[in-house]
């Protein structure tokens, strides 16, 4: 029995009552989350949009709010299983957090959870706001053991799906050395702790993609670590960004962050409150379902996370594309 057992038997402390209650979801809803496997878990990148009422939330609170009591009503919505935690990537999370977060959800949920910056900020580039007052840490595995990894796996446990290592984009300066980067987070990655929750597993995502090759490729081989596939602008098309592969015990992981048309900031602007579909984006759903339903039929896992600056509101855009899954053909395996 791990200590986390020990303390869901004995000692855990229940969430408090909230005040944020869970949006009356359709039954088409419902009946389209009974229709998928239950190895593919959608989700978003976090959950406190005040936009979200009616969507997600019963009623509109503000973002403070449901940052600290909105995650048991969001676990209630039957196409959110999973979800991407991003304020870990500005400074690590206090355990008492984690702890929050844990006892918001049911067994069954899953957190991608983004790795601070400084682990994958190179020194040459120009520090962010945010991290001014963080170590230089940049692929330093004590850092990401000590800060990230082992709170989240002693705290979450079963519930930690993903650890993320978001590589911000690195420019001319850092890529011109392309290999010997490689050769450091390969080093990196040999370092980190390897037991991990049951279906846990380290996860890869890059804003260059000259980054992607069979190199690459090789390095998260040999430390058996994932690809994390990235819908956005600066990449390339899905299934240009890495090859799949056989192994049934590989999570697929997809984050739907952009659509191609806007920048980031131009898709906040236009996309707020995040509550309708803005621009519609079927192409880039058809290639993350393809990806999913490929995966699945190898017996892998499939993770999907769905920022609201994909197509304008990321409960919709889960709504879809569960809908473009459950409208293609063939079978899948499921658990």
């Amino acid at each position: 029995m791990t200590a986390q057992d020990e303390r869901d038997l004995f000692g855990a402390r229940p969430a408090p009552p909230s005040k944020v209650a869970a949006a009356e979801i359709e039954q088409r809803i419902r009946e389209l989350a009974d229709r998928l496997p239950r190895n593919l878990r959608f989700g978003t990148s976090t959950w406190s949009f005040a936009g979200w009422r009616g969507l997600v939330y019963a009623t509109e609170h503000e973002e403070r709010v449901l940052a600290r009591e909105g995650l048991a009503a969001y676990a209630q919505h039957p196409l959110l299983r999973a979800v991407g935690v991003d304020r870990s990537y500005y400074a690590p999370l206090a355990v008492a957090t984690l702890e929050r977060m844990r006892a918001a959800v049911p067994g069954d949920f899953r957190f991608l959870l983004k790795a601070h910056a400084a682990l994958t900020w190179p020194k040459s580039l120009p520090r962010p706001d945010y991290l001014r007052d963080s170590p230089d840490a940049f692929l330093d595995a004590e850092h990401a053991r000590r800060w990230v990894i082992d709170p989240a796996v002693t705290t979450l446990g079963e519930r930690l799906g993903v650890i993320l290592f978001q590589f911000p984009p690195l420019g001319a300066r850092v890529l011109r050395w392309r290999s010997e980067l490689l050769a450091r987070l390969s080093r990196f990655l040999a370092a980190l702790p390897r037991e991990l929750p049951l279906g846990t597993c380290y996860a890869i995502e890059w804003r260059d993609a000259a980054l992607l090759g069979e190199d690459y490729l090789a390095v998260l081989a040999e430390h058996d670590v994932r690809h994390g596939y990235a819908a956005h602008p600066r990449l390339p098309v899905l299934a240009l960004q890495a090859r799949p592969t056989a192994a049934a015990t590989d999570q697929l992981v997809i984050r739907w962050l952009l659509h191609p048309s806007r920048s980031y900031e131009g898709a906040k602007t236009a996309y707020a409150p995040f509550d309708r579909m803005i621009d519609a984006d079927t192409q880039r759903r058809a290639q993350i379902i393809a990806l999913a339903r490929a995966a699945l039929a190898r017996g892998q896992p499939v993770t999907i996370i769905v920022n609201n600056k994909a197509e304008g509101s990321a409960p919709l855009s889960i709504v879809a594309l569960a809908e473009t899954f459950v409208a293609g053909d063939g079978p899948v395996t499921s658990e």
